[in-house]
């Protein structure tokens, strides 16, 4: 990560976000619901997070940011690399209902997400 990573507000807290969706995985199944991860970092970096952290849901890789613009999904530039912000969206269907936007503390939103499903 780039020297100055925590001082950008919302940067670092990737790694408690999908944990506690991680750790929540087996609830949110049992309601019916399908946890996938995205991320604009290299495929190999994710690869080895996913591995390290024992991540049971797919991680998707968007490095081109495809989903920047539709549906437009939050940014922040550093170092060079533009990242998404974290933000957790709840589908049915092919319909967006709900948007748990900022997350903050980090990893809070896996708890909302299964509150919401309930």
């Amino acid at each position: 990560m780039p020297e100055d990573w925590d001082e950008i507000p919302g940067a670092r807290g990737c790694t408690p976000q999908n944990c506690a969706f991680r750790d929540l995985h087996g609830e949110l199944r049992s309601l019916g619901a399908t946890v996938h991860g995205l991320s604009a970092q290299p495929l190999t970096e994710q690869r080895e997070f996913a591995a390290r952290e024992r991540i049971p849901y797919p991680l998707i890789n968007d490095s081109e940011l495809d989903l920047r613009d539709d549906p437009g999904l939050p940014t922040f530039e550093v170092a060079g690399m533009r990242l998404y912000k974290r933000l957790t969206l709840i589908a049915r269907g092919a319909r967006i209902e709900n948007v748990i936007y900022p997350v903050f503390p980090p990893g809070s939103d896996a708890a909302e997400a299964l509150s919401l499903l309930r």
